[in-house]
């Protein structure tokens, strides 16, 4: 039994009845936003044309707030495994957040970028479905999937919606390899992206990435700040356990004194505690963002 658990038990049978909840994460409040809260657009795209990953192609979704005047340049956040992020109906329901957050200004003005893993639709599985390019793009490390988003989607959205191009006015988000994802492209391109939020990462020897804390120990410290979640449920296999390798990540982050915070609860390897604490790791990453704004030449 997990240690938080027993806590609980003990203690309720000391003061009061305490479920047995392990992994009972609910959305965030803000993921349901009220009638009076303005509302952004999210437009479907596709990207077949990349030299970074030739002969693949992937949909991707631009997320537009009500607030963005065409003219200011926007803050920019990118997900990895866009259409699980930005599905309406699906366990993330991040533009709802974004909503609600940035009617309250607790976020900036904010275009987001739900960006797929690549396939290769000439290249079919024994399924009869495209080949998926997600873990070569997710879990090596190298600035191949950080030069991909500089250099192809960034400048690709840019063509319609002006954004910002200084680091502290980006954001990238990723879940499992997505995670790792994320924590690379910022740890190679700290001039791309100046915050990370990593949702059950695989910080472990799916392609290297378990060398991570080592890493951080022995490099200067870069202007990222980082988010982590996971918890003790989370996945333990050939590749490693995901639940020690956060907590190295985040034992490596503290000792040098990033600018971090790491949510550890109890759940597996899924969506729900990061769903739940979407709002406030938000909130936590975008803190200074008014401060942080670009000064007006």
């Amino acid at each position: 039994m997990p240690f938080r658990s027993l806590v609980a038990v003990l203690l309720g049978g000391l003061f009061a009845p305490v479920a047995l909840a392990v992994d009972n994460y609910k959305l965030c409040p803000e993921s349901t936003p009220d009638a009076d809260t303005p509302r952004g657009t999210i437009t479907q795209h596709e990207f077949n044309d990349s030299k970074i990953f030739p002969e693949t192609s992937r949909k991707y979704w631009v997320y537009v707030p009500k607030q963005y005047d065409g003219t200011t340049p926007a803050s920019v956040m990118v997900f990895q495994d866009g259409q699980w992020y930005q599905d309406p109906k699906g366990g993330w329901r991040v533009p709802a957040v974004f909503d609600v957050l940035i009617h309250k200004k607790e976020l900036p003005p904010m275009i987001g970028i739900f960006v797929d893993p690549g396939v290769f639709p000439k290249q079919l599985d024994k399924n009869g479905k495209p080949t998926q390019n997600r873990s070569f793009e997710y879990d090596t490390l190298s600035d191949q999937y950080a030069r991909f988003l500089e250099s192809e989607i960034l400048p690709e959205v840019g063509k319609i919606y002006k954004l910002r191009g200084d680091s502290a006015g980006r954001a990238i988000c990723g879940i499992s390899s997505g995670g790792i994802c994320a924590f690379t492209a910022a740890w190679e391109r700290p001039q791309l992206f100046s915050k990370v939020l990593s949702h059950v990462g695989s910080f472990t020897n799916i392609r290297g990435g378990d060398v991570y804390p080592g890493k951080i120990r022995k490099t200067a410290v870069k202007p990222i700040r980082c988010y982590l979640q996971d918890g003790s449920g989370d996945l333990d296999n050939v590749h490693g356990s995901w639940p020690l390798a956060n907590q190295q990540m985040a034992a490596a982050l503290n000792s040098m004194k990033y600018d971090y915070k790491f949510a550890y609860g109890d759940g597996g390897h899924n969506s729900k505690h990061g769903a739940a604490v979407m709002a406030e790791s938000l909130r936590w990453l975008w803190r200074d963002w008014e401060k942080d704004l670009p000064k007006a030449k």
